[in-house]
């Protein structure tokens, strides 16, 4: 009997999991920054969520076979992705697989991060290392937590 309810719990996750990464496919930078922030109704940042968003930037996209930001993009749209990547790892409900695709980020668009920072006088590439060590910082405290919370509960 325990077995089924965890097998239900199971397709649940990952009928959730599907549903948030099918919308955030939909989403643009600005609709991803909102998610990141909380004020998309109905549909609180999450874990799976971040990790999601951070693929979305990462990855080839299978269809056009392009990274979500080029060299030949709109300053603009590479500003708010940067801006973006800087708020995910900032984010109460960061965790390690999320910190992993915020350094696979910083490898893939080495290029038009140090590009960016040399035309417009910008300091990216900084801000991603020193953001990176707190996002670290807060996944130590988070893991200390969670230790301390199940040691107290038994």
């Amino acid at each position: 009997m325990l077995s089924k309810l965890l097998g239900k719990q199971k397709d649940t996750e990952k009928a959730t999991d599907s549903v948030i990464a099918t919308k955030i496919s939909k989403m643009n930078l600005t609709d991803m920054r909102s998610y990141v922030n909380d004020r998309i109704p109905d549909f609180e940042a999450c874990e799976d969520g971040l990790t999601e968003l951070m693929l979305r930037l990462t990855t080839v996209d299978a269809t056009t076979k392009k990274l979500y930001i080029s060299s030949d993009d709109m300053d603009s749209k590479k500003k708010k992705a940067f801006e973006l990547v800087l708020l995910v790892a900032a984010h109460k409900k960061i965790n390690v697989t999320v910190v992993e695709e915020i350094q696979k980020f910083t490898e893939v668009y080495e290029d038009i991060i140090f590009e960016y920072d040399r035309e417009y006088k910008e300091i990216y590439a900084s801000r991603f290392k020193t953001v990176m060590e707190s996002a670290i910082v807060n996944i130590e405290n988070i893991t200390q937590l969670h230790a301390k919370m199940h040691t107290l509960s038994e």
